[in-house]
């Protein structure tokens, strides 16, 4: 489970109910009861999934995590969503798997796939397929200590024990003597110190940006001063509804729309040490972190593949599930490159809620965080289904 980088920074703002000539809002939410995945009709045409097929040897593995989740004890109880039952979604990954294996070239798979499968597109922001936003989000690589001291002095926070989840990760609240409350927001865990002394702070950080990169990804890999590694990831949330630093930075007039990235919000932190407190705590969310082996891991308990990982709203389309995505991403020196790739629907954030969003894992370490602070990108979503 993650946040994500980009909309951290900006969220595309327009009308809800946006004139032919207004921008797209890709945080509207579909209207109730409007389907989030719409069946391609017989005039569209699906898009060449080939290329998995050539990347077999990296799309397989990142396949993999999403069958055993399927296949899972608890996976049924997520289902029927979208109009697609548990049945069907583990069938689909068996079958694209089987076709991945035995199909003797990358026309031949494509051709298989779209005989037996069909071809969904998210309803995306207008709820008639009118398009998704991609970001990235990514693992950074942090400088920190297990220690604090006066330059260490911004912790990551293990879960804390009074707050309280469902079995499937949603936030209730926080667990008092008169029962269940909202758990506090940023400012006030912050402001209050509520959390010291409960032996929770799992790593001491020198720069309150890092911090604030750690929580809208949901994980960090730490290089402790005193030597060795630290991995964290998500473990949970205070359950507020999350603001894009980002977006306060450009509706204040601090930054351009145009101009924003992470380097940019580093650059505004550099030159306003006095205002990033205030404008960190406008977010009300807040991010808690556990130890880690390995690679991180989604919403879905398995561990995100670079290029192969989606994270979307999970209250709208299937866990785990085949996806191709076709938007662009930003190249080192300014431009952009297509992006279309199958992927695994695996992860979900704090604000990634609606069918016009969609969050693309890119690795982990300073390039990864680089394209993950710059990606922003219209484009289309596909689902996978073998037919009925």
């Amino acid at each position: 489970m993650k946040i994500h980088v980009l909309l951290a920074l900006t969220c595309v703002a327009a009308a809800c109910k946006a004139a032919p000539e207004a921008a797209p809002d890709y945080g509207r939410p579909l209207p109730y009861g409007a389907p989030a995945l719409l069946p391609l009709g017989p005039d569209e045409t699906p898009p060449n999934v080939g290329g998995a097929f050539i990347d077999r040897d990296q799309v397989l593995p990142a396949l993999e995590r999403s069958l055993t989740w399927t296949r899972s004890r608890h996976a049924a109880q997520f289902f029927p969503i979208a109009g697609i039952d548990h049945a069907r979604a583990l069938h689909s990954l068996e079958r694209f798997r089987e076709l991945l294996l035995t199909s003797r070239n990358a026309s031949g798979f494509n051709a298989a796939v779209q005989r037996e499968f069909q071809v969904f597109k998210s309803a995306g922001w207008d709820g008639q397929g009118g398009g998704v936003l991609f970001t990235g989000y990514c693992t950074p690589i942090l400088a920190g200590s297990r220690t604090p001291s006066a330059t260490h002095r911004h912790p990551l926070y293990g879960l804390p024990g009074d707050l309280v989840k469902a079995s499937d990760g949603t936030i209730l609240g926080r667990r008092t003597a008169n029962g269940l409350e909202p758990y506090p927001t940023r400012r006030v865990i912050e402001a209050s110190n509520m959390l010291q002394g409960q032996g929770l702070e799992l790593v001491w950080l020198r720069d309150p940006i890092d911090a604030f990169i750690a929580h809208v990804n949901g994980s960090a890999f730490v290089q402790l001063d005193e030597g060795g590694e630290l991995r964290l990831g998500y473990a949970g949330k205070n359950g507020r509804a999350y603001t894009s630093l980002g977006a306060e930075l450009v509706r204040d007039r601090y930054l351009a729309r145009n101009e924003l990235s992470l380097a940019a919000i580093r650059g505004w932190a550099s030159a306003h040490p006095n205002l990033v407190e205030e404008y960190l705590q406008r977010n009300d969310s807040f991010v808690f972190f556990a130890h880690i082996e390995g690679n991180p891991r989604g919403s879905l308990n398995v561990e995100v593949t670079p290029n192969h990982t989606l994270a979307t709203d999970k209250a709208l389309f299937p866990r785990g599930a085949v996806t191709f995505v076709d938007t662009s991403l930003p190249l080192p020196n300014g431009g952009s490159m297509a992006f279309r790739q199958v992927m695994f629907d695996q992860d979900t954030g704090g604000a990634i809620r609606t069918a016009g969003r969609a969050d693309i894992y890119l690795g982990i370490g300073p390039e990864a965080e680089r394209r993950a602070g710059t990606t922003q990108a219209e484009g289309q979503l596909y689902y996978f289904f073998v037919r009925p």
